[in-house]
């Protein structure tokens, strides 16, 4: 069976919904020590580290350095399967050179809109909303070296509706993200 290791940033929702739809996880990653999503794998038995992006971030390069400590703990494990789960930190191509079509990152839109570097979180549901869309969505896609750039795995959409602010067109679309990422991280499990 081919490991898998979920990088974290915050409360683990991503995290949960892998956890709840009985995707295996051998390891949680978490870019900072308070993140809830510790919580989460300890509380399922999951073994976690904290590779603290904050010790990096000042350095000259930075960026290089988190990555390669990154990928020293996912061979430490023997990792095959990379899934950035509200992952909040921009990892360098290393990443995808040690880890080639096996990193899957989620997305709050229906990529190419409203992606790429500086479009996570609120910022991208604010995008979408003062754009005037009326469908948005999130997708799962494979990482490569740009932003939001790899190979889309799967998309769902939800619709936009008449007085929606970013928080309740987040909260619509984090519902998708929960039920496309564990589908599509079973399919690559199984290839």
């Amino acid at each position: 069976m081919k490991k898998v290791a979920v990088l974290v940033s915050g409360g683990g929702t991503n995290l949960q919904a892998l956890i709840d739809n009985d995707v295996p996880i051998t390891l949680v990653i978490s870019s900072c020590d308070d993140a809830y999503a510790l919580t989460r794998a300890q509380k399922n038995g999951i073994t976690a580290e904290v590779a603290q992006w904050s010790e990096y971030r000042a350095l000259p390069n930075g960026r290089a350095a988190f990555t390669k400590h990154i990928i020293g703990i996912l061979l430490q494990y023997n990792i095959d399967i990379v899934v950035l789960g509200g992952f909040m930190v921009i990892l360098d191509e290393s990443l995808c050179a040690a880890y080639p079509r096996a990193v899957v990152n989620v997305h709050p839109s229906l990529i190419p809109a409203f992606s790429g570097e500086g479009y996570y979180g609120l910022k991208v549901h604010k995008a979408a909303l003062a754009r005037g869309v009326k469908v948005s969505g999130a997708t799962v896609h494979y990482v490569n070296e740009i932003c939001d750039g790899g190979e889309i795995i799967a998309q769902k959409a939800v619709p936009v509706l008449d007085g929606d602010t970013p928080e309740t067109l987040q909260a619509r679309v984090m519902q998708v993200e929960r039920e496309i990422l564990p589908e599509a991280v079973k399919k690559i499990i199984e290839i």
